[in-house]
């Protein structure tokens, strides 16, 4: 086992006694990788200087951060419930507590910002010398307050200019885009992220929880557990909701709808590993992307081109 990950809702509020018991009888039932990454997602307000010593001792190694925005005007435009001290402070904590490896996670395209508003956001974020950065923009999504009553946000001109921006600044900042929404110094990728990515096997525990896993006879599964975590803990031994099988008629679409928001050369040999089919399966697909300079095709990888990286929808398009 390579990395764990707690995440979904708010994870820190478990203590850290409770984190040790689960990354312990985890160790008891997986062999795990002597570097293994284990993050924690936590939100300002909810962590200090105290519980991530907590954390720390209970075996994380990581901890990911909601922080969204250093402006309390735009926290308070998306529904947060921290302030920007406390994102702050948050951030100090993690920094105290001897994290090595941390990531904020941090949006734009908010309610009523400027290019002006997302860089000092983007660079005091910067200041506290993360590790790795996901920024990425605000999207309303279904059956949410904002999208019944959507707030006005950055037209799309704006838009793309905090984007380049942004991107621009990270890249001067010595952070390494890997992802469409994820920066890192070298070598400190969220190896979570990248396996998912890669259309890699997980395991989801908990409520709520999603996985996929490959069997032994080459069957892909993907499987839910039960949401709502009451019903969830009284189900004893029932803890699955649904499952459903992957078809092979699937898998090449599911892998590059993954796979192209990775910033990195696509292996045709992976793609035969987590689909169990050839590249010869898309090859109609790769020529027509190809043929719009959306990926350019290697003896034996692909690679997405600049363009493709910002046309990527119509990129995953072709695929379906």
């Amino acid at each position: 086992m390579n990395s764990i990950y707690f995440g979904g809702g708010t994870p820190s509020l478990l203590s850290p006694d409770a984190i040790k018991k689960i990354i312990d009888h985890a160790r008891n039932l997986f062999s795990f990788a002597p570097d293994i990454e284990i993050t924690l997602e936590a939100n300002p307000g909810t962590i200090n200087l105290e519980l991530c010593k907590g954390f720390k001792d209970a075996g994380i190694n990581r901890i990911s951060l909601g922080v969204q925005s250093f402006s309390d005007e735009k926290l308070k435009s998306i529904g947060r419930i921290h302030s920007a001290r406390q994102a702050q402070e948050a951030v100090e904590a993690i920094k105290q507590a001897g994290f090595c490896n941390f990531n904020l996670d941090m949006m734009f395209g908010l309610p009523g910002q400027s290019v002006d508003d997302a860089m000092n956001d983007l660079q005091l974020a910067l200041s506290f010398l993360s590790p790795h950065f996901s920024w990425y923009q605000l999207t309303l999504e279904p059956k949410t307050r904002f999208a019944g009553e959507p707030p006005i946000l950055p037209h799309n001109e704006e838009l793309w200019d905090i984007q380049q921006t942004g991107q621009n600044l990270l890249a001067q900042s010595g952070m390494l885009q890997y992802e469409v929404s994820a920066y890192s110094q070298p070598a400190l990728e969220c190896r979570h992220n990248v396996n998912y990515w890669q259309y890699g096997d997980y395991l989801g525990i908990g409520a709520g929880a999603h996985g996929k896993i490959t069997l032994t006879n080459g069957l892909v599964k993907r499987y839910w557990k039960v949401a709502k975590p009451k019903e969830y803990i009284r189900g004893r031994d029932i803890f699955t909701a649904g499952e459903k099988d992957i078809t092979c008629e699937k898998r090449p679409f599911e892998f590059m709808l993954n796979a192209l928001r990775l910033y990195r050369p696509i292996s045709y040999a992976l793609f035969q590993a987590r689909t169990g089919v050839t590249i010869k399966t898309i090859a109609k697909e790769l020529r027509q992307a190809e043929s719009l300079g959306l990926i350019e095709l290697q003896s034996d990888a692909l690679v997405t081109t600049a363009h493709g990286r910002n046309f990527l929808n119509d990129l995953l398009e072709i695929f379906l």
